[in-house]
């Protein structure tokens, strides 16, 4: 499918009997595990799931699709800038954002169901709590940390950041978002191999965005990073309450820290380096 091409699209001003003003916006890259029960758990809200895949090769757009869902391609140019990608992709001016591995459960759904009620939301921005789901769990630890990000919004009063690594809603100035009870439930450790690996990834991401910029990490941060984020992990993002398995997510979390701090160093030391280096061809060599 080319970029901006979608599959299983409504007819224009069809809404499914029950469905809110709202579309429901994903970004996915080899999720066929883990995006049916997002988009199950929502497809009642909604007339316009819209789901922007990247290149998956494990079926997750025919997966989606056979959900009821939109799908497009669109070839992977950063977190927060696919997420503006799919943004304009959505019918409906009223935005709910999930990742494909988030679930929301029903006590959450009647309350965004409530939010439209009396027509329409009397804030245009809410805040909604994410606890992440460990293996083994079927729902949140009741003392879960839970990241409290918008991503229910108008998307006239608020838009996606388009970095690369970094994915929030940017809202207009002055605009004061409300906060939902519920609770986004999410599966975001398949196992903590499949975790690490992501990580290491997504530091490489970190280390080129520290670059692009033109960012600098003093040398020190080197020896702090690692012991630092797992005391920020553990005791902060409250992983202890999850015993030797959120240790071990811990652990995970501060060496992906390290790492990003690690190339962002390495890459620094190469290139000073590199222009320290005399060429013997050099006429004044």
């Amino acid at each position: 499918m080319t970029p901006g091409a979608a599959a299983g699209a409504p007819p224009a001003g069809d809404r499914r009997a029950g469905s809110l003003p709202l579309s429901i916006f994903l970004i996915a890259h080899n999720e066929a595990d883990r995006i049916g029960a997002t988009i199950r758990a929502v497809r009642a809200l909604s007339d316009d799931i819209v789901v922007v895949d990247s290149g998956s090769t494990d079926g997750t757009p025919a997966l989606a699709t056979a959900l009821g869902a939109r799908v497009i391609h669109n070839p992977w140019p950063g977190y927060g800038r696919q997420k503006r990608f799919a943004e304009e992709q959505c019918r409906h001016v009223w935005l709910l954002n999930l990742d494909a591995d988030e679930v929301v459960p029903e006590a959450l759904a009647r309350e965004i169901r409530g939010l439209f009620a009396s027509g329409e939301p009397r804030r245009p921005a809410w805040r909604i709590g994410i606890a992440e789901v460990f293996p083994g769990e079927a729902r949140p630890h009741p003392l879960a940390y839970r990241l409290t990000p918008v991503r229910l919004y108008r998307k006239d009063r608020g838009r996606y950041a388009p970095s690369p690594v970094h994915d929030r809603v940017v809202l207009e100035p002055g605009v004061r978002p409300g906060r939902l009870r519920g609770v986004i439930h999410h599966f975001s450790v398949r196992s903590l191999g499949d975790q690490l690996d992501k990580l290491n990834r997504y530091s490489d991401r970190q280390a080129d965005d520290l670059a692009a910029r033109g960012v600098t990490i003093p040398g020190w941060r080197v020896f702090v990073e690692l012991p630092g984020n797992f005391l920020k992990a553990y005791l902060g993002r409250r992983h202890f309450v999850r015993g030797t398995y959120g240790f071990l997510t811990a652990m995970n979390y501060a060496i992906s820290r390290h790492l990003r701090v690690a190339k962002h160093y390495e890459r620094r030391r190469l290139a000073a380096a590199s222009r320290d280096r005399v060429d013997p061809s050099d006429p004044t060599f």
